[in-house]
């Protein structure tokens, strides 16, 4: 589903309030999301443990159907980070709302993530050295990628999205494990797989099976991620969001508003926390 958030006007805001309502938020049910309803939903996740955020979406509608939340992210995992980053609250949380996938895992309990099939011809090219083959290393990778275009592949592209990317991970395992995980980005905040070392994992496996724990530990890598970058620490400490977002989403930042957004969401936030203060 959508998320729903201000002023948004539907039946599934009117859903949402009686719901809220049935929670004891005492709001008039006119479909109207408005600002008593982004309130009532902030005092819903709260209550939740969910990152209170005032933006309706299918963490929230999963607490408010009482559904287990072990594995999602909570407002406590984010006062750590923003800690642990010596930044404002608010400035973790515009992070998390227009970087983060929204959700770290899918439907059926897998961590979201994006197999790149260039980055695993990059990626065994890197691991040349222990492929089996009786050619050359680099004849070897090109062998492969002749016969698996979809998963070995110098143009980017061949995604299948959502819980179709898994069999793609798992296909591309069985070629050459590390090389594969590698490929994939992962979880909330779509790390590489292939920054494993840089952030302190053991191994790559490791890596993995950490972001398929929680959207608690997507979090960790992202802050691991953020200190392993000087730079980009001391931007978003500085709030130079078009910086910030320059380094961590590349050059097609500005067409895509990143950092217009992580400024309007940071003032957002920072004007609750003032509120609440």
């Amino acid at each position: 589903m959508n998320a729903l958030r201000l002023d948004d006007r539907n039946q599934a805001v009117l859903v949402l309030q009686k719901q809220l309502n049935a929670q004891g938020a005492g709001l008039y049910p006119d479909g109207h999301y408005g600002e008593k309803t982004e309130q009532a939903v902030r005092d819903f996740q709260r209550r939740a443990g969910l990152v209170a955020d005032g933006v309706a979406g299918p963490k929230t509608m999963v607490a408010l159907a009482g559904q287990d939340t072990g594995h999602l992210l909570k407002q406590r995992d984010l006062e750590q980070a923003a800690e642990r980053l010596g930044v404002p609250l608010a400035s973790v949380l515009a992070v998390n709302v227009v970087e983060s996938q929204g959700e770290g895992f899918l439907a059926n309990g897998r961590p979201v993530i994006l197999f790149e099939r260039h980055v695993m011809r990059e990626r065994l090219f890197e691991h040349r050295h222990v492929l089996p083959g009786l050619a050359s290393p680099e004849a070897t990778v090109e062998a492969l990628a002749a016969r698996y275009p979809a998963l070995i592949n110098a143009r980017p592209g061949g995604y299948a999205g959502g819980v179709a990317e898994h069999p793609r991970l798992a296909q591309a395992r069985q070629i050459h494990d590390s090389a594969a995980l590698e490929s994939a980005s992962w979880g909330l905040f779509q790390i590489m797989g292939y920054y494993w070392q840089r952030l302190g994992y053991a191994s790559v496996q490791a890596f993995a099976h950490c972001m398929a724990e929680s959207e608690a530990q997507q979090l960790e890598a992202f802050v691991r991620f953020v200190e392993a970058d000087p730079a980009l620490h001391k931007a978003l400490k500085a709030r130079k969001w078009a910086e910030f977002a320059k380094r961590y989403n590349g050059p097609a930042y500005a067409r895509n508003l990143y950092d217009v957004k992580l400024a309007r969401a940071y003032e957002q936030f920072a004007g609750h926390a003032e509120e609440a203060a």
